[in-house]
This record gives structure tokens, C-alpha cells and sequence, in this order.
């Protein structure tokens, strides 16, 4: 029984009577790593419990609650979830000096970030609007490279005929835009953590962002792209040069990375803004940077040797040539095919 159940392993085959976390690991399926950010009494843990469906971290009226980050394991519709609840991060003007352990904390919440698939920016909609400190965390979330997701929570607080849910997560998209071009559109869930209202909105979004930010695309469709883009607004002349794009493929994802390859060192920020925003809007892909990198290109032909450059069409190599040119200036003919005329 041990031997038959080590090759089932060995061969990714399900065993029988075995729960969910003896398949996540035998099957090696990696698990989304899903990050909680925010600053302090937001709601972080409260809608980390509302997932779970149980009281799994503390969660209280008390600013500064939690201190460490807390990673669980949790299946989502059979999916695993490491989800990591963390500490609230303030403005480090704001920090006690004295106190090493909120800095310690703060140091702990980024490196679940950095670790993170998607991150899952929470913001209190009591404030109406989105905080310096949340923008300043949802730039670390977009220069680490990983898929960005806002949550705005407690609209139990500030909801009424005249103002809805819609228009809070309008105002924070607008506000997030104005600050950073590149993460315009990106998805926001306005919920209520506390009673549950629209939490189940949230992990459908989470998934779908993952998926957008490990997507590969073919080289095929990258450069019919390019083409339709360069034909509505062709390149600017960089150094008085005439600006050639001549292809672009995908180096990675995890964040999505791209190169251009084109004849200049470096494209103009408006156009390279320009590409980003048409890539953005072709392919769906909101809520992270989208890193365009220029590479200059060979001039020449990559694929054409040194050797085969130096030939000639129709008589052969350069020595053949020069022995018929010699050979026609002694004798007044061409040398016979397998002879070479001897100096006298």
C-alpha cells in the first residue's frame, strides 16, 4: 500500500481519503498570495475574519490591534489562499520614536507585500476620500511589481440616498488616476467588512487580477498590436533621428515586462505613456504597471554570418576571385576548373 501510494504521488495522481491539504501539496499547486494592507482601524482583520467565516486573527475598536502578519491557509471554491493580514502602516512622521515595534511591524506588512501575488489596498470610506499614506502604499504596491486591488470598506458608515457605493469607488479610481496614470481603472470593491454587505464581491476580483498580471501573451498578437498602435500615432524623431519600433515580445509576467526593439536608445515618456495606456486598454491590464522596456536592436542581420558576408554571388569566395582575375591577366583566359596557373 506504501509503495502504491508513493508512486501515485510520484505521478501527480490524486490519492484517495486524502483532505484538501495533502492535494495542495502533492499536486504542488501554489497557492495566491494574497496581501491586506492599510493604515491602522481600517478593517483589515475584521474582513480577514469575514473570509474565513471564523474568528482567526483579533480584531477590535483599538488602533495598532495587530502587530505581527498572520499568514493563514484557506481555500477559496477549492482554490488555496494564503492570505497574510498585517499591521497598519502609518506615516513614519506619525510613529513613536521610541517605539521599535510598530517600525518592526511596518517592516513585516512590505515584506508580505513584496511576497505577495495581489495586494488588497483597504481603505476607510468614512475619510471620502483616499489618504497621502494610501497612495503612498499603493506606490510601493505598483513599484514591487504586484497586482493592485482596493477595497473600501465601512460604507455601512457614510452610504445614504445621496451618496452610494458606486460613487465612493468612482471618487477613489479618479483620485488613484490623478496620482498615477498607470493604475487607472483599477478594480475597487466597496463593502462592509462588519456585516458582510459585497465581501463576496472581493475574491472574484482578487482571482481575475492574478490572472491578468501572470498572463502571457503570444509575440504574434503583441506585434499586430504594435502595428495598429505605430499606425494611429506613428514615434516622435528622437536626437533629430527617425524613430523605428521594429517588433516588441514578452521577457516575463509576474509583472508583465515587454521589450521594444528599435533603432534609439530611448522612447520619449508622453510616448512610452501613450503605449502603456493602448496596451492597457487592448489587453486588460489594469491594476499593475505595465513595464515597457526599450532595447536598441543589432543593424544588421543577426542571423548572417561573418563568413557569409564576405562571399560573392556566382564565382565563389574572394581568394577564387582574385586567382580568376590574376589567372585572366597572365594568360588571357580562365583557368581550367580544378588547375591554378604556376609562376614562372
Amino acid at each position: 500500500d506504501k509503495l502504491t501510494r508513493e508512486k501515485q504521488t510520484r505521478l501527480g495522481m490524486p490519492l484517495e481519503n486524502e483532505d484538501e491539504s495533502e492535494k495542495y501539496a502533492n499536486n504542488d499547486i501554489k497557492p495566491l498570495q494574497l496581501a491586506i494592507l492599510g493604515r491602522q482601524n481600517v478593517g483589515k482583520s475584521t474582513l480577514v475574519n469575514t473570509l474565513l467565516g471564523e474568528e482567526r486573527v483579533i480584531a477590535g475598536e483599538t488602533p495598532g490591534l495587530t502587530r505581527d502578519s498572520i499568514s493563514v491557509t484557506w481555500f477559496w471554491k477549492k482554490k488555496p489562499v494564503q492570505i497574510v493580514d498585517t499591521a497598519g502602516i502609518r506615516r513614519g512622521v506619525k510613529r513613536e520614536r521610541s517605539n521599535e515595534i510598530e517600525d518592526l511591524a511596518v517592516l513585516d506588512a512590505m515584506r508580505a507585500m513584496k511576497l505577495a501575488d495581489v495586494a488588497v489596498l483597504v481603505l476607510d470610506a468614512q475619510a471620502r476620500y483616499i489618504q497621502r499614506q494610501e497612495l503612498a502604499i499603493a506606490d510601493a504596491v505598483v513599484r514591487e511589481g504586484r497586482a493592485l486591488v482596493v477595497v473600501a470598506n465601512k460604507m455601512d458608515l457614510v452610504v445614504d440616498a445621496e451618496y452610494t457605493k458606486n460613487d465612493f469607488a468612482n471618487a477613489v479610481q479618479e483620485q488613484i488616476e490623478m496620482r498615477f496614470p498607470m493604475l487607472r481603472n483599477t478594480p475597487v470593491v466597496a463593502m462592509s467588512s462588519l456585516y458582510g454587505d459585497n465581501v463576496y464581491k472581493l475574491m472574484p476580483v482578487v482571482f481575475k487580477a492574478r490572472e491578468r498580471w501572470a498572463r502571457v501573451i503570444p509575440t504574434g498578437m503583441l506585434n499586430r498590436w504594435l502595428e495598429e498602435v505605430l499606425d494611429e500615432h506613428s514615434p516622435p524623431m528622437v536626437r533629430g533621428r527617425p524613430t523605428k519600433i521594429k517588433y516588441i515580445l514578452q521577457t516575463k509576467g509576474r509583472p508583465p515586462t515587454f521589450l521594444l526593439f528599435c533603432n534609439v536608445t530611448e522612447l520619449p515618456i508622453n510616448y512610452l505613456r501613450y503605449l502603456t495606456r493602448s496596451f492597457q486598454d487592448s489587453f486588460d491590464m489594469f491594476g499593475m504597471e505595465v513595464r515597457l522596456v526599450v532595447k536598441t536592436s543589432a543593424e544588421t542581420n543577426p542571423y548572417t554570418t561573418k563568413s557569409n558576408t564576405n562571399k560573392t554571388t556566382g564565382i565563389g569566395g574572394q581568394g577564387r576571385k582574385k586567382r580568376f582575375i590574376a589567372g585572366l591577366k597572365r594568360t588571357g583566359k580562365p583557368l581550367q576548373k580544378g588547375k591554378r596557373s604556376r609562376k614562372r
